[in-house]
């Protein structure tokens, strides 16, 4: 099994990697392989609204000159998925909200190639703002019918310079447990296929509420 986990911090190894390393460490501790991707170093252009993924279906969104399509297949095939943000005024890091509008959009229109798959969101923060930004980004993995698991707190750790994320005792406790049932909930995923049927996919049903 394989966790791929997706950094939206400008900063390489900041606290947000930090924070992704506290957790992947307790996955690698199960037996479960990880690789981290650094998105947030990256220019990607917002989703343009032309609607061209749910007319072509081919998991691929037509924006060129970017790795958003190379991150879509990653976590096709990937069995955990983890989405971690710094916080910018109380909300995603642009660009891994652009890439995460894109990526969402594809992968759901393409007969919704993350159900059931494990997801999880990771949030670093200086002060004030974590948990909206936590909230946001459950709502990608919420859309997506993904399955999350939990920690003993939101999923949010403290610091300012590079690497004080670690003094957070608390915060790293969260990360630590946070890794420990994700690994044990995609274990439960793998030992259920074949055994549990999962539920058929319904089409999605929308609504204008102007008439």
């Amino acid at each position: 099994m394989k966790v791929v986990a997706f950094n939206g911090s400008p900063n390489k190894e900041g606290n947000t990697w930090h924070a992704l390393k506290m957790v992947t460490a307790e996955l690698e501790l199960a037996g479960i392989e990880t690789e981290i991707v650094h998105v947030g170093n990256k220019t990607i252009r917002g989703c343009s609204a032309c609607g061209m993924c749910v007319k072509n279906r081919n998991e691929k969104c037509v924006l060129p000159g970017d790795d958003v399509n190379e991150w879509i297949q990653k976590m096709k095939t990937a069995d955990g998925i983890i989405l971690s943000s710094p916080v910018h005024y109380s909300a995603i890091a642009g660009t891994m909200k652009s890439f995460l509008d894109r990526a969402f959009f594809v992968t759901g229109v393409n007969d919704g190639m993350l159900r059931h798959k494990v997801g999880a969101s990771v949030v670093a923060v200086r002060r004030s703002g974590g948990v909206p930004t936590f909230e946001q980004l459950n709502n990608f993995i919420n859309y997506a019918e993904m399955l999350m698991p939990a920690s003993n707190y939101w999923n949010v750790i403290h610091g300012r310079s590079p690497g004080e994320v670690t003094q957070d005792t608390e915060g790293v406790q969260i990360m630590r447990v946070l890794g420990k049932n994700m690994a044990w909930l995609m274990k439960l995923v793998e030992h259920g296929k074949g055994t549990v049927t999962p539920p058929p996919r319904e089409v999605k049903t929308y609504m204008n509420f102007i008439h």
